[in-house]
């Protein structure tokens, strides 16, 4: 077996793991690739043979008490090598001492049992093409025009860590469309839409309740357009369910949230699509 050289990705690099997440069928985001290196340019690693991309995982800190796993991809022919253990171990020593999470697939969740990751609730990506709802009459802002401290006091109500460096790129990158609502001048809700490979993703869509999910929801379809789009929908929230069926979307693929301790309580009933699988 050849040694397996590990090192951090340059950030023009990222797009590596990107290309390689699409060829999984993960269906990753246009522009993801900067928007993933804003928060942790250190938390992206690639493992090399004779100078040839082998393997690719991310392990991006946020903050001092958590971070978030994503991109485990070993090359296909390549498999079954040791490899991705190696390349795993390098992102773990990133992320130590910190409370760890990841997405998933689910055939792999018994591995990740062994390495003293948790279940704690399941994520579904419902899919299907929708048309272009009016825009709603009132109560919609862009997001661009809400202050980042509300945006990031409301994102730490449904993701563990604070993560502005993050929220910045994500709201403010070309092709992303994002809107808010506002409820007697407090932020009720928010949503970003964004194209990938297929389609479009809806992701945070974050609400008080369903009422207002659907609100955003229809103001972000409204400005991009009808078309496939995706949402990834926390399985223990029945009312993110009942929204993406009620849109004639079908389950497409499931993941495993999984965390290595214990989190910060969350306000699950407010995520009605997750940001992304990869970041959390």
């Amino acid at each position: 077996m050849n040694d397996l050289t590990i090192r951090h990705m340059r950030p023009d690099e990222i797009a590596l793991a990107v290309d390689w997440a699409a060829a999984e069928g993960w269906n990753p985001g246009l522009a993801d690739a900067p928007c993933f290196a804003a928060e942790d340019p250190q938390g992206f690693f690639i493992g090399e043979l004779d100078g040839e991309p082998a393997a690719v995982i991310s392990c991006v800190n946020y903050g001092a008490q958590f971070s978030f796993l994503g991109f485990y991809i070993v090359r296909p022919d390549l498999r079954g090598r040791g490899h991705g253990l190696k390349i795993w171990n390098a992102a773990i020593a990133h992320a130590h001492p910190r409370v760890i999470g990841l997405d998933g697939v689910v055939a792999q969740r018994a591995n990740y049992q062994k390495s003293g990751f948790a279940l704690a609730y399941a994520n579904v990506r419902y899919g299907g093409s929708v048309a272009a709802p009016p825009a709603p009459s009132g109560g919609i802002v862009a997001l661009s025009d809400v202050p980042m401290a509300l945006i990031e006091a409301d994102d730490a109500t449904v993701f563990p860590a604070r993560r502005p460096a993050f929220l910045r790129a994500w709201i403010n990158t070309l092709g992303h469309l994002g809107c808010a609502l506002m409820r007697d001048g407090k932020l009720a809700g928010w949503g970003v839409i964004r194209p990938c490979r297929t389609g479009r993703k809806i992701g945070p869509l974050v609400a008080d309740d369903r009422a207002g999910a659907e609100t955003i929801l229809s103001a972000l379809l409204a400005s991009a357009g009808g078309g496939e789009i995706f949402l990834d929908v926390p399985a223990v929230n029945r009312d993110a369910v009942a929204l993406a069926q009620g849109l004639g979307l079908s389950p497409v693929f499931e993941t495993a949230r999984m965390y290595t301790g214990a989190i910060p309580p969350l306000r699950i009933d407010r995520v009605f699509g997750v940001t992304t699988f990869e970041l959390g």
